[in-house]
């Protein structure tokens, strides 16, 4: 199937025109970051926390200790929601009502559950770690049993999902279009500055070539 089916679940609603159900562009806002917005409900107070995150064909990954709050809460529900955003741009327009920013943000909905076979755990992990810096975990050291028995990996099926992306100028009133204020907008990017090696490593030690790889990519 090309596209999530729409329900009242995930439907947009407001900004319909800007809405994206196709897996293959939602997959793309996902794998564009590394850093989701995860709500639950603790002690009848909502909460979100942005975490790390991995995404192996129709799940995505989250891990942390096994005392974490957050993560054994989503353990207790049935359906959780997790969004990434992306900011491209700010949309300034003539006037203060019409301001924007062009942004892509996926929301997805899934059924979380505790991963427990070591093997898949360390897949999960891999990913989380492979999502943040590509080739990463192929450069550690191996995680050894007693971190690995102190960590908790959740799996999410990605159920369903939604997305808005915006990627269009001010948009203003037509009577306000030959006022004398500048319009326009101002581009966003996140980029990467030159890695910085610990003061404990020895000098023999260089910079390693995916780190420069990324580095090169991204500065």
């Amino acid at each position: 199937m090309k596209e999530y089916s729409k329900s009242k679940l995930n439907r947009v609603k407001r900004g319909a025109n800007r809405a994206v159900y196709d897996r293959e562009e939602i997959n793309k806002i996902i794998d564009a970051g590394f850093l989701g917005y995860v709500s639950y409900t603790y002690d009848g107070v909502p909460i979100s926390i942005p975490m790390a995150y991995g995404r192996i064909d129709d799940k995505i990954y989250l891990h942390g200790s096994n005392g974490n709050r957050m993560l054994q809460s989503l353990l207790s529900l049935e359906r959780i929601s997790i969004t990434i955003t992306h900011l491209d741009a700010l949309v300034l327009a003539r006037s203060g009502f019409h301001h924007s920013v062009n942004y892509r943000s996926a929301t997805i909905f899934g059924t979380p559950k505790k991963v427990k076979v070591d093997t898949e755990k360390v897949v999960a992990l891999q990913c989380v770690l492979d999502y943040m810096i590509p080739n990463r975990w192929d450069n550690l050291r191996e995680m050894n049993q007693k971190e690995l028995d102190q960590t908790l990996v959740i799996e999410i099926s990605i159920d369903t999902a939604s997305a808005k992306v915006r990627n269009v100028g001010a948009i203003d009133e037509p009577e306000d279009e030959t006022l004398p204020i500048w319009a326009g907008i101002v581009p966003i990017v996140q980029k990467a500055e030159k890695p910085i090696s610990d003061e404990k490593l020895t000098a023999d030690i260089n910079i390693p070539s995916h780190v420069m790889e990324y580095y090169e990519k991204h500065k």
